[in-house]
């Protein structure tokens, strides 16, 4: 129908829009990283994004938002989410941006894999592969002789893969059985009341009226990405949107080559390319896995 068309061509269009404001948020973090105490910055974007989210979220849901069935799991995710966002930012200290935004890509792709034993269900040879694929990429990417180095940093970026896998299975799991917008205000405010607790250990001066300009625009164009997110997902299925999701690295790398002159050399583009048509196949066999079986014409 032609109304479906426009719904999933608007969800497609979202979906790379937030793709956008994400690339946009990891170049901002970059930038004030070597500046700002950490913990700062993240308390900062998230009582922003908090505050913005509750705005537009109460007035929608009202008091359903309250109705929490599963507490624990609610603070697991939040943690894992801090978690995630201190190590993505330490990692952003180190790495360009089109080269982090690369290797996160791996995540869904790991995502998909390891449901085969969190969720118990049946993973293609080809997803493996994928996986394979992907994680090949990656150590290309952080590969001996690379202006990247391999020290013990290296962990870092891995450990913040491992940590969005974990935030993604809980959102998977907890997106059956609470309400979305539950879920994302339970996230940033436990999120934030944890960094304005540790605020007065993290306190630092800052330098500028453009810095807290800037960490305050990390809550916005978090919040802005989340929110078109939610929407793309409202308008077209994930089979559908999953692919455009790489539009992420191209956002960070066009992003990485303005605001800080850097674009990946031959073999990092190896990676790069790599991750991606892996990510890309792997999205493809998870459509095509959960597609339902076309009905014959009744006679």
């Amino acid at each position: 129908m032609p109304h479906d068309r426009v719904a999933v061509l608007t969800g497609i269009a979202c979906m790379v829009l937030a793709t956008a404001c994400f690339a946009v948020l990891d170049t901002t973090v970059k930038y004030i990283a070597s500046t700002v105490s950490l913990l700062m910055a993240v308390t900062v974007r998230y009582l922003v994004q908090a505050l913005l989210s509750t705005a537009v979220l109460v007035p929608l849901h009202g008091a359903s938002l309250l109705r929490i069935r599963y507490p624990r799991l609610q603070l697991l995710r939040a943690l894992v989410f801090v978690a995630t966002t201190l190590l993505a930012m330490l990692a952003l200290l180190r790495m360009p941006v089109g080269e982090f935004a690369a290797m996160m890509m791996v995540t869904p792709i790991l995502v998909t894999v390891l449901s085969v034993t969190v969720m118990k269900e049946k993973v293609s040879v080809l997803h493996w592969l994928c996986l394979v694929g992907g994680m090949a990429g990656t150590l290309v990417i952080l590969r001996p002789g690379s202006h990247l180095g391999l020290g013990w940093w290296a962990l870092i970026p891995l450990a913040c893969i491992a940590c969005g896998t974990a935030f993604q299975l809980l959102s998977g799991h907890l997106g059956q059985h609470e309400n979305a917008a539950t879920t994302h205000l339970c996230t940033v405010w436990i999120a934030a009341v944890l960094g304005l607790l540790a605020l007065p250990w993290t306190w630092s001066p800052v330098a500028s009226a453009g810095l807290w300009g800037l960490m305050v625009f990390m809550g916005v164009i978090g919040a802005a990405g989340h929110f078109i997110l939610m929407k793309a997902y409202g308008r077209a299925p994930a089979s559908t949107l999953m692919p455009y999701m790489y539009c992420q690295i191209g956002f960070a790398v066009l992003c990485g080559w303005w605001v800080f002159a850097h674009a990946p050399d031959a073999w990092a583009w190896g990676g790069i390319a790599v991750i991606t048509l892996c990510g890309i196949g792997s999205a493809w066999l998870t459509a095509r896995q959960h597609r339902p079986p076309a009905r014959l014409p009744e006679t």
